[in-house]
């Protein structure tokens, strides 16, 4: 029997789920979980920051300790994995030096340091071109501007590497770099005619061509535990590249045939739909949606809207007082009639949730009061991209899939399907991991195709209609 490992790492945590193939079903379990959280660290002159001036970082040293604990954990439980796969978000990357140490640390896409650098790139690279080469959508934390920002300050100037976060997680596990496609894709700097790095706008913004290898896609082995990884966990494995952007991931899990919107819900929420070729025209820039890539050389057309983190963030300010459950319920008593828009940059990455939405609503507002405001908003907001996806696609979808952990929360579904009109479907939860490990599955052969596993998907998890 052979088994998979998923290590799939969020916003807020990491989990190792473990994945096998029986009697006609995949086999999940969770064998280990860690926190995570960008760290606010002291500011440098000249950066710009957030938080007061603070710098948000990922401590990347310590996400790879927590990866080693749960390849150990699958070691002790025997359950040594045939492979091993990590995603993550987009867009933030690590640059090495020429001894392949991290030069100055991993920003946090949350760090506020890309202000100007936008307008510095533009200045080079319009964003009529830029959009129409990459179809990547305007946000300010997009890899393109901020790799800007590190020629501003310097940063850059002694780097040799630049590989994507799970990319370098790769390559700590094998001492190979690959840099694989659907994370690239979130940098702004793939042209999606060739599927390759863009080297003109490469050129134009005076980037180092070094930086930028061939892709490699999803199921693509990247070789083989190190040493000194294997005498750390105690056996050898394969790393088989995911698709190592996690909604590149959850996608490949939501099981429904045929062209099914979908949302991906956690910290950040993701709408959109698979499509066989990008839409870069003007009016899909105007409506401000993206073309990040997929498996097969597809493409998710889909918009970025704020998610799940804002309650996170609401409930750590609350000292974690209330449980999401309880949150929720209290929403469901509360039911106020204020929205704010998610999507307004002054909730990326407030000092303060609770005095951001107070200040947008004009109000104060109970617990349950804000946790309703917040859902209330999302669903609202759901609704608008989903309108804009089927004007820029000039077709009407009667269902939304919901995957992810976001999944789980009864009243944003029931709102959702208020505001929509559609009927919703749920599941899987997991859908990140899942996707890992069907890939995985698919490199190794178990499973013939993409395709084969997401009907697989269907008879092994949780799928809910409303």
């Amino acid at each position: 029997m052979r088994y998979y490992l998923a290590v799939d790492i969020g916003a807020s945590s990491g989990r190792h789920i473990l994945a096998h193939i029986e009697g006609g079903k995949i086999i999940a379990e969770e064998i280990y979980r860690f926190s995570n959280t960008p760290e606010a660290l002291p500011g440098t002159p000249g950066a710009l920051g957030c938080q007061g001036g603070k710098r948000l970082m990922w401590n990347a040293k310590r996400l790879f300790r927590e990866i080693l604990n749960g390849l150990k954990k699958a070691g002790e439980l025997g359950k040594a994995p045939y492979s091993v796969g990590v995603d993550t978000w987009g867009v933030d990357y690590v640059l090495l030096d020429e001894k392949d140490e991290p030069i100055r640390g991993v920003y946090c896409y949350r760090d506020g340091r890309t202000k100007s650098a936008v307008a510095s790139v533009h200045r080079r690279v319009p964003f009529a071109e830029l959009y129409a080469k990459t179809g990547i959508q305007l946000q300010a934390f997009n890899t393109v501007y901020q790799l800007y920002d590190d020629k501003r300050t310097g940063r850059s100037a002694k780097a040799r590497s630049f590989l994507m976060l799970p990319d370098y997680f790769h390559f700590l596990l094998t001492g190979v770099k690959k840099q694989e496609y659907t994370n690239a894709t979130t940098t702004g700097m793939v042209n999606v005619l060739t599927h390759t790095w863009d080297e003109e706008i490469i050129e134009k913004l005076d980037y180092k061509k070094e930086w930028f290898g061939e892709l490699a896609q999803p199921g693509t082995e990247a070789g083989e535990f190190t040493e000194e990884v294997a005498s750390i966990v105690g056996y050898r494995a394969k790393v088989i590249l995911p698709a190592t952007h996690d909604t590149a991931g959850a996608v490949l899990s939501a099981p429904l045939e045929g062209q099914t919107p979908y949302i991906s819900s956690g910290a950040w929420s993701l709408l959109g739909i698979e499509r066989n070729r990008a839409y870069t025209t003007d009016k899909a820039r105007e409506l401000n949606y993206s073309n990040e890539g997929s498996v097969g050389g597809r493409f998710r057309l889909q918009k970025n809207i704020m998610g799940l983190w804002m309650i996170r963030q609401v409930r750590r300010e609350l000292g974690d007082k209330y449980d999401f459950a309880t949150l929720t319920s209290l929403a469901k008593i509360s039911r106020v009639g204020e929205t704010v828009d998610v999507n307004d940059a002054r909730f990326l990455s407030p000092v303060s949730m609770i005095d951001a939405i107070n200040a947008s609503v004009g109000k104060q507002l109970s617990a349950g009061g804000m946790a309703y405001c917040i859902f209330n908003s999302l669903a609202k907001s759901y609704a608008e991209s989903l309108e804009g996806l089927e004007k820029l696609t000039g077709e009407s979808y009667s269902t939304l899939n919901i995957i992810g952990t976001g999944s789980k929360n009864e009243l944003l579904n029931e709102l959702t399907a208020k505001y929509t009109g559609k009927k919703i479907v749920t599941g899987p939860t997991e859908g990140t991991a899942i996707g890992n490990f069907l890939m995985q599955m698919v490199g190794a052969g178990e499973l013939p195709s993409v395709g084969e596993g997401r009907r697989l998907i269907k008879k092994s998890f949780d799928i809910v209609e409303l």
